[in-house]
C-alpha cells in the first residue's frame, strides 16, 4: 500500500512539474518579447515566437547559432561584455542598445540579461529578454524635438510682443493700452493659424484676409487680396501680420481706408530667387504727404521686416501710399 501510494504522489508531482513546465513554456512562447537563451559561448538555444517576429528569423533559422546573429558589426564588444558579466553571475537590467534584423533594418532595444544556473548553482548559460523600443524612442525624440521648436517659437513670439511694446506710444494710457491690444492681437491671430498647420507656418492671403477683415464691407469692397498661395514660416508669418496690421490701422485713420471711397489692394508675387514682393497700394483716400519724421508704424514695419533680411520702400503718391516689400521665403 505503501509503495502504491508513494508512486501515486510521484505521478501527480510529475504531472504537475510537466503543466507547469507547459504553463512556463505557452507564457514564454505567447510573449510580445523576444525571449531567447544561450549557453557561455553566445550560441542560441532558444527562440521563442517573439524573437521571430522582432528580429525577423525563424527558430529553425537562429536556434544553434551565435547570438551576434542580430548585433550590428559596430556593437560586436557589447556580447563580450555582457558574457563576462554573466559569468560572474550578474544580472542586466534594461540595457537599451541597437539590435539588427533579418533584411538588414536597425531596432533599438532594451534588453534584459539573466544567468541561467544548474543543479550545483553553476552558471551555464543566459536568459535574455529584448523588447522592441523603437517607436517609443522616436516618439520620445520627437517630443524633444517639438519641445525646443516650441520654445523658439514661444521666444521668438514674445520678443515681437516685447518689440511692439517698447516701440508702442500714445497721449493718453487708454490710447496706448488700444494700439498695444492691437498689435499683441494680430500676433495671436497668425499664431491661430499656425495652429491649423502645426507651427509649419501659415498661408499670406489667410494672414491677410485675417487683418483686412475689419475694413471690408459687404457692398463694394474696400480691400482687395490678390496673390498666388505662398506659405510663410512662423517668423515671417509674424512679420507680415504685423506690418499688415500696422498699414492697415494707418490707412484707417489717415489713408484710403479714412473715406468712403477709398480702397486697399494687396498683390504678391514670388519669383525665382525665393523673395516675396509684396505691394499695399491705397487709392481714392486723401493726398499721402511723406511725414516729416519717421513714424512709429513705420519704424516697427521696418524692424519686423528688416529682422527678416527683407527690404521696404515706402512711396507717398497723390492718390494713396504705396508700400513695397521684398521679403526672403
Amino acid at each position: 500500500m505503501r509503495i502504491a501510494s508513494k508512486s501515486r504522489e510521484i505521478e501527480a508531482a510529475l504531472r504537475e512539474s510537466e503543466q507547469r513546465l507547459r504553463w512556463l513554456a505557452s507564457i514564454v512562447d505567447s510573449s510580445d518579447d523576444a525571449i531567447v537563451s544561450k549557453n557561455l559561448d553566445g550560441i542560441i538555444r532558444s527562440w521563442n515566437s517573439g524573437a521571430e517576429r522582432i528580429f525577423g528569423y525563424s527558430a529553425s533559422e537562429a536556434i544553434g547559432q551565435p547570438i551576434t546573429l542580430v548585433i550590428p558589426q559596430d556593437r560586436q564588444s557589447e556580447e563580450r561584455e555582457i558574457l563576462t558579466r554573466i559569468r560572474r553571475g550578474e544580472r542586466i537590467d534594461h540595457f537599451e542598445t541597437v539590435r539588427q534584423r533579418k533584411q538588414g533594418s536597425l531596432i533599438v532595444v532594451s534588453l534584459t540579461v539573466s544567468p541561467v544556473k544548474d543543479a550545483n548553482d553553476n552558471v551555464v548559460g543566459a536568459s535574455k529578454i529584448a523588447r522592441d523600443i523603437t517607436e517609443q524612442k522616436r516618439s520620445q525624440e520627437l517630443i524633444v524635438t517639438l519641445a525646443r521648436e516650441a520654445e523658439h517659437r514661444s521666444k521668438n513670439l514674445l520678443a515681437n510682443a516685447l518689440a511692439t511694446v517698447n516701440l508702442s506710444q500714445s497721449n493718453s494710457p487708454q490710447g496706448l493700452k488700444q494700439i498695444i491690444a492691437g498689435r499683441i492681437q494680430a500676433l495671436a491671430n497668425v499664431c491661430s493659424l499656425f495652429a491649423e498647420t502645426r507651427w509649419i507656418g501659415a498661408e499670406l492671403s489667410a494672414i491677410a484676409r485675417q487683418e483686412l477683415a475689419p475694413y471690408s464691407e459687404i457692398k463694394g469692397e474696400r480691400t482687395v487680396i490678390a496673390g498666388p498661395q505662398t506659405m510663410l514660416v512662423p517668423d515671417a508669418a509674424q512679420a507680415i501680420a504685423i506690418t499688415l496690421h500696422e498699414l492697415a490701422t494707418n490707412a484707417a485713420k489717415y489713408g484710403a481706408l479714412s473715406t468712403p471711397e477709398g480702397q486697399v489692394r494687396l498683390e504678391w508675387s514670388d519669383t525665382t530667387d525665393n523673395r516675396l514682393r509684396l505691394r499695399w497700394i491705397e487709392t481714392g483716400g486723401p493726398v499721402a504727404q511723406k511725414p516729416a519724421r519717421k513714424g512709429l508704424g513705420s519704424r516697427i514695419i521696418e524692424q519686423m521686416i528688416v529682422q527678416q533680411k527683407g527690404e521696404v520702400l515706402f512711396d507717398w503718391r497723390n492718390d494713396g501710399l504705396v508700400c513695397e516689400i521684398a521679403l526672403p521665403i
